[in-house]
């Protein structure tokens, strides 16, 4: 016979079982140094610039900087032509990134390929691309130009479709990556209710993928307020025209650097507050 310890052990409640097995904690901080020290000298790196930019700013002028003329229509500017280049990259770039994600064809992950091309070609080969394609003797522009009297070039318009082709694959990419995640089961329960794919697409998976174009939108959008290369080759310099924030950076530090400096820190500070925008999404990803 064997003697009863007169207790009994308890299950484990819903909650620990819901909760599933814990993760270890992390008991110290043990990098090993060959890691460390490279860690700091890559993160003093991308840090220091940011650092001496603050540090070397004029705060008692700033005011008067960020108050004048030029910078408040460069601002202007850059606000309109980002917001957009923003509208038209949701409006071609969210159908593209479902073309992707839902439907599978030939050449596919060509397609894929060159979306994301713009992300990795140099803003100025860009340039001459969009110049090519839709100059006045560009492959499309001739045909605007003779039939319709549109040219695009070194326009406001010009602005808009730049900062459009360097900022849609953000979005699309962004897209692309929360229709996977999400399931089709759900469009699939809706055409077999009787709705049809658009009225699932518009009723069903916009909702479910919201976030994601949210996130995708923002990075389109703060991608397009800090284009330079491909606007200044596509659409030039020109104040109150084409002239953006960062080309209104660039002028003016060949002549007025506290100015640059000014017009640096608000496009700092845009960036950031998109940073802290997207920290809650990045989080919940992690």
């Amino acid at each position: 016979m064997t003697k009863s310890t007169g207790t009994t052990p308890t299950p484990p409640g819903d909650d620990q079982v819901a909760a599933g097995p814990r993760r270890p904690r992390h008991r110290g901080l043990m990098v090993p140094v060959p890691l460390l020290v490279p860690a700091l000298i890559g993160l003093a790196f991308l840090l220091l610039p940011l650092l001496a930019l603050v540090i070397r700013a004029p705060w008692s002028g700033l005011p008067e900087q960020l108050t004048s003329p030029g910078v408040w229509q460069a601002l202007r500017l850059s606000l309109l032509c980002a917001t957009s280049a923003t509208v038209l990259s949701l409006l071609v770039g969210v159908p593209l990134a479902w073309l992707l994600a839902r439907t599978d064809f030939p050449g596919r992950g060509f397609v894929r390929a060159l979306v994301t091309l713009p992300l990795v070609l140099p803003p100025v080969v860009g340039g001459v691309a969009l110049l090519l394609a839709f100059g006045r003797n560009g492959v499309v522009g001739q045909w605007l130009d003779a039939w319709f009297g549109i040219t695009l070039p070194f326009t406001t318009t010009g602005v808009v479709l730049a900062e459009t082709f360097v900022a849609m694959p953000f979005l699309v990419i962004s897209v692309e990556g929360t229709l996977r995640a999400a399931d089709p089961r759900y469009e699939e329960a809706a055409t077999t209710l009787g709705a049809s794919r658009f009225t699932a697409f518009r009723r069903v998976t916009l909702p479910l993928i919201a976030p994601g174009i949210a996130a995708g939108a923002v990075l389109a959008w703060a991608r397009a307020l800090g284009e330079f290369g491909a606007t200044i080759t596509f659409a030039g310099n020109f104040p109150g025209r084409t002239q953006t924030m960062p080309l209104a950076v660039y002028l003016a530090l060949q002549n007025d650097p506290a100015a640059a400096i000014a017009l640096s820190l608000v496009l700092l500070a845009v960036s950031i507050a998109v940073l802290a925008g997207l920290r809650d999404r990045w989080m919940r990803a992690s």
